[in-house]
């Protein structure tokens, strides 16, 4: 029992920290692509193709390349070269151009007209993301960051392949190896009712917000 708990709390950990790095970096990140875009209010198109460029790169890289090529960095950021806060580096960046897009996917989606009415009535750059584009794509967002996290929680069961910890670790590690299939079933079922309390709670955060 208590290395199944020992395994949720490292895939809780691994998921927090990557959701809330990947959070804090790509909706910037996701605002700027859409400011600076031709179209945009902040027109800088060389700025928005090279930022265009560097989330294409991150995000055709699979996962398992990520955690090789960015060993070091792990290393040097979290002093340590394997294990769930490891991990999290790795993941982090996997998960911010996945961000970045949501972003700005769903910031495009608000309407023409309610910006360039905002813009009419002098609202500045910064009002115009805190108070019009980010409240009016909140919902698209929500649904959005509920698919990234699920997403995270998939990438963190994969670190248990390169000794990542966390239940990826528990089932290949404890339960594929060493032929106990009572590890590999619990482990999964924990993992599939982590990705359904997510679900539940971005559902229940949607339902909350959207009022149209």
């Amino acid at each position: 029992m208590g290395d199944y708990v020992q395994a949720l709390g490292e895939t809780l950990l691994m998921v927090g920290v990557s959701s809330f790095v990947s959070i804090a970096i790509g909706l910037p990140l996701g605002i700027i692509l859409v400011l600076t875009h031709p179209t945009g209010i902040a027109p800088k198109p060389g700025l928005n193709r090279a930022l265009d460029m560097v989330i294409n790169l991150f995000r055709s890289l699979p996962f398992v390349i990520l955690i090789v090529v960015f060993h070091p960095l792990a290393r040097i950021l979290t002093g340590r070269s394997s294990g769930p806060l490891a991990t999290t580096v790795p993941l982090s960046l996997a998960a911010i151009p996945f961000v970045a897009r949501i972003m700005e996917t769903s910031i495009n989606e608000v309407g023409t007209g309610v910006i360039e009415a905002a813009l009419a009535m002098g609202t500045s750059v910064p009002q115009l993301i805190t108070r019009v584009m980010i409240p009016e794509s909140m919902p698209a967002l929500i649904q959005g960051m509920t698919t990234a996290v699920i997403n995270i929680v998939g990438y963190s069961a994969m670190a248990g392949i390169i000794a990542g910890g966390g239940l990826g670790d528990l089932a290949v590690r404890w339960g594929l190896y060493n032929r106990n299939t009572g590890n590999l079933v619990i482990a999964v079922l924990l993992i599939v009712i982590l990705v359904q309390l997510v679900q539940l709670l971005g559902n229940a955060l949607y339902r909350a917000i959207d009022h149209r």
